[in-house]
């Protein structure tokens, strides 16, 4: 197998822009080969399998989506309250909202996930890494709010997301302004 992970990452990638562009049904190691502009079999060479380029997909968009380090230590000083609660969520809608790509990719590999056992327990196993860590990060922080309240904001934050990167019900209402509203409605 490959090794150059430079080279991993930029296939993984180009296997996220099809996912968002065409969805499932397009993504094929010669698709990823062609988004990447490699040659014909590299993909292959990275990724064994179809199930092998989710893996690796899932994998990038856990880096892709990673916090920015600077941010969270500006946040980190802060004293907690709902109002930091609040900020913490406007920096994870930002993230999402600006890997338009990798947002839509991973509502794609949900719903595949949906109808592929293969795929349902990879990225249910990533995902509910993913809470854990959140549920931990937030409770020693001091934030309000625990493992109940973590689920309430992941469930509403993929309906806000799913709204904006679709068909926004109603697109003049700051994004800031309704995760401050969830805010204020879900820990008051």
């Amino acid at each position: 197998m490959a090794r150059n992970p430079q080279r991993r990452a930029e296939l993984a990638d180009a296997g996220l822009r099809i996912l968002a562009r065409e969805g499932a049904r397009g993504l094929t190691h010669r698709a990823v080969d062609e988004e990447a502009n490699v040659p014909k079999g590299t993909s292959s060479n990275y990724f064994r399998s179809r199930s092998d380029v989710i893996a690796g997909m899932i994998e990038r968009i856990g880096e892709r989506l990673a916090p920015n380090p600077t941010i969270h230590r500006s946040l980190a000083s802060k004293t907690p309250s709902p109002e930091l609660f609040a900020d913490y969520m406007r920096d994870i809608v930002a993230r999402l909202l600006g890997n338009r790509d990798v947002t839509l990719a991973l509502f794609e590999l949900r719903l595949e996930a949906s109808r592929r056992p293969e795929i349902r327990e990879v990225l249910g196993s990533w995902q509910r890494s993913n809470f854990r860590s959140d549920v931990e990060f937030n409770l020693a922080a001091g934030l309000p709010g625990g493992a109940r309240e973590v689920a309430l904001f992941h469930y509403a934050i993929d309906g806000l997301l799913f709204d904006r990167l679709t068909y926004p019900i109603d697109p003049d209402t700051s994004t800031d302004d309704i995760v401050d509203s969830l805010v204020k409605g879900l820990l008051h």
